[in-house]
């Protein structure tokens, strides 16, 4: 329960699962709610705003799944190799594309 305005509020949400109760108890299912929001925070917020995937202009044929498992890749491969702040990771690495692969094992020079 939380206050706001001098009001007691309860925040309700729903989910729909396949799992039935002998898969699942309470806690198994908010630990999987909680799963996929982590997944959220840390793909998905991650293409919105810092590479400004929602700005996008490829919105044709399959550019758009390509440009997402391309920048799943990017996040995933800078993760790997044990950067946590992609944006910073991405901007100093703006300049140096060609290393910054070649570091990941993608490109040799």
């Amino acid at each position: 329960m939380a206050r706001r305005d001098g009001k007691e509020t309860r925040e309700v949400e729903y989910a729909i699962t396949s799992a039935g109760p002998e898969w699942a108890g309470a806690a198994d299912l908010l630990g999987w709610w909680r799963g996929h929001w982590g997944i959220e925070n840390r793909v998905h917020w991650v293409r919105d705003v810092t590479m400004r995937e929602d700005a996008s202009r490829i919105r044709t044929a399959a550019g758009p799944e390509a440009m997402a498992g391309l920048r799943n890749a990017a996040i995933s491969l800078l993760r790997l190799s044990g950067l946590t702040n992609i944006a910073e990771a991405l901007r100093e690495n703006l300049d140096h594309v060609r290393a910054l692969l070649t570091k990941l094992g993608i490109r040799n020079l």
